[in-house]
């Protein structure tokens, strides 16, 4: 039976491009089949591999490569998720703290890949459900963050929040970021909140811009439930899932975030503790600002 890889790959840049075909020729000659998305295999120019099209295009996928930024990961993990396919990031963006290898780390990396020499590790999701009107529905899901913002720049936003059922705090504010262990790094590293260590099953939530006396980032327990609720007479708020899906939600919606039942497959090639990652892709000055006193 074939062995099948599926390769999203950020197009946009040619030395992408370039570092896909070598992975592609690799992973042929290993005898895989290589899956590419059908609107990026135009640009790849590679015989051999096989176009696909599709939320399907990881089903019975071995692994699914995604080279490129952080970006690009995330689009890959809408197709590695529902196909349950390991997940392994090459980064060829900036910081790309979701990849596992680096670019001068590809050929073993392919290597790894082929003699099954990688973990697997479960990253936990969120689930989120929209009510507007008390019926109709907006369901998604994110591996980062869920966000609920104001959708226009002059007009402060007005929220409420309940945590497993009991009313937290109404917020004026920018909005609010409800985040993974995965995704404390990311809009929610920014807004404010604390880093975890993506082993640590918790959800976290974080008050953007709040003009509020308790404005805090709260880490809850993973089987947490976080309603917000935009006020009848706010203004227009919009609800973002990694970035990527964007939703218009009017005011009275009612968002309700909590675990999600389906994990993404992350791959790792090799052990390494994450307080060596976080000061990499940091670049943290790990002797401090005054440096070495010694």
């Amino acid at each position: 039976m074939s062995r099948v890889a599926l390769l999203v790959i950020h197009t946009g840049r040619r030395r992408s491009t370039d570092h896909a075909r070598t992975v592609a020729r690799d992973l042929i000659a290993a005898g895989f089949e290589v899956r590419v998305i059908a609107e990026e295999a135009v640009d790849l120019e590679l015989p051999g591999v096989v176009p696909i099209s599709g939320l399907a295009a990881a089903e019975g996928a071995e692994i699914v490569f995604a080279l490129g930024g952080d970006g690009t990961f995330l689009r890959a993990a809408e197709l590695a998720r529902p196909a349950r396919a390991p997940l392994l990031g090459i980064n060829l963006g900036k910081v790309g703290f979701l990849a596992e290898a680096e670019i001068g780390d590809l050929d073993r990396a392919v290597r790894d890949v082929v003699d099954r020499a990688y973990t697997v590790d479960e990253r936990l999701t969120l689930e989120v459900r929209a009510e507007i009107d008390g019926d109709e529905a907006i369901e998604s899901w994110a591996l980062n963050e869920v966000s609920v913002e104001k959708g226009q720049r002059a007009q402060m936003l007005e929220l409420m929040v309940d945590v497993d059922g009991r009313p937290l705090s109404r917020y004026g504010c920018d909005g609010v970021v409800c985040a993974t262990p995965t995704g404390s790094t990311a809009y929610a590293f920014s807004a404010g909140g604390p880093v975890v260590w993506p082993e640590v099953e918790a959800l976290l939530l974080v008050p953007v811009s709040a003009h509020a006396l308790f404005s805090k980032p709260l880490v809850t327990a993973p089987t947490s439930t976080f309603v917000i609720t935009v006020d009848p007479y706010t203004t227009l708020a919009v609800m973002c899932c990694d970035g990527r899906r964007v939703y218009d939600l009017p005011p009275g919606t009612r968002v309700t975030v909590r675990r999600g039942g389906l994990p993404v497959r992350v791959v790792r090639l090799r052990p390494r503790p994450f307080t060596d990652r976080l000061v990499a892709k940091f670049g943290l000055p790990v002797d401090g600002w005054r440096g070495n006193p010694g």
